[in-house]
Order: C-alpha cells, then sequence, then structure tokens
C-alpha cells in the first residue's frame, strides 16, 4: 500500500512536471498600432498625401476650365441657333464625364498605391514579429488591436522588443 502511494504520489508529480513543461508561451501585439508607427508607414502616409494632391488639383483645374466654357456658352447662347446650343450642351456634359471618370480613376490609382506600398510593410513587420517571438520562445502571438478583444494580457507583450528590433 505504501509503494502504491508512492508510485501514485510520483506518477502525479511526472503528469504535472510534464503539463508544465508542454506550457505554451503566449505574446501579443498591437499590430495596427505597429505598422502605424513605422517609418515606411509614415514616409507612405506623405506619399499617398502628395499623389492626392496632385489629382485634386488637376480635377479642380478641369472643373475650373468646364465651368469658364459653361459661363462662355450661357453669354452666347442667345446669338447661337438651338443646333449649336444643344451640341454646346452635350459637349459640357461629355467634360464633365471626364472630370467624373478622372475622380474615379484618381480614387482607384491611390487605393492601389497604398496597397503596394503598405505590403512590403506589413511583411517587414510579421517578420520582425516573428523574429523576436522566436527569440524569446513565444509559441503564440495574438494581435490585441483586431476588435481590442483581448480580454487577458496575461502573456508578453512584444510591442517594444519588435519597435527595437525594426529600429524605431
Amino acid at each position: 500500500m505504501k509503494n502504491l502511494k508512492s508510485l501514485l504520489l510520483i506518477a502525479v508529480f511526472t503528469l504535472g512536471l510534464a503539463g508544465v513543461a508542454n506550457a505554451q508561451k503566449i505574446g501579443h501585439i498591437d499590430f495596427e498600432k505597429l505598422v502605424a508607427e513605422m517609418p515606411q508607414t509614415k514616409t507612405l502616409k506623405l506619399d499617398m498625401e502628395k499623389l492626392g494632391k496632385t489629382y485634386q488639383d488637376e480635377i479642380t483645374g478641369m472643373e475650373k476650365k468646364i465651368e469658364a466654357t459653361r459661363q462662355k456658352y450661357v453669354a452666347e447662347s442667345k446669338g447661337q441657333t438651338n443646333e449649336t446650343n444643344d451640341t454646346r450642351a452635350q459637349e459640357l456634359q461629355q467634360e464633365a464625364a471626364k472630370i467624373e471618370q478622372a475622380r474615379r480613376f484618381a480614387y482607384q490609382d491611390m487605393q492601389k498605391k497604398q496597397n503596394e506600398g503598405l505590403q512590403p510593410i506589413i511583411e517587414k513587420a510579421q517578420t520582425a514579429i516573428d523574429a523576436v517571438a522566436a527569440s524569446k520562445g513565444v509559441v503564440y502571438v495574438l494581435d490585441a488591436s483586431v476588435g481590442k478583444g483581448l480580454l487577458v494580457k496575461k502573456g508578453e507583450d512584444l510591442f517594444n522588443d519588435v519597435k527595437a528590433k525594426l529600429g524605431f
């Protein structure tokens, strides 16, 4: 009976140590905040603002031109035939359609360039997270920015270590 108790005690103790040895180390990071604070993201934001201003200036120039043409046509309309006025109205509609098309193109182009610019930034951040997690023995890294749904932050916060790894 004494041997059975000792054997049972040893089994419980061994299983307890095995459970501790198998415990997975967990970390967390606010990925959205990390990417937002990266210097490359700030550079991309400035580039996108410049591109947006360029497109806005072009569209504003087109709008001013069509408005000047419209005012000219309105002033001359009484001295023109109905056919000429109808042709001019169609011309103005076509110019307005070109402006709308330019707006759509600008929006799509900016979205495309932003996505293309963010992709390498995200990859760089992910690589740094992977490296820091591996160096600290962290098996799982949770994203603290996803819906701010991280209720218990008992794992290790990797944010400052990843910032240091990225050099900012």
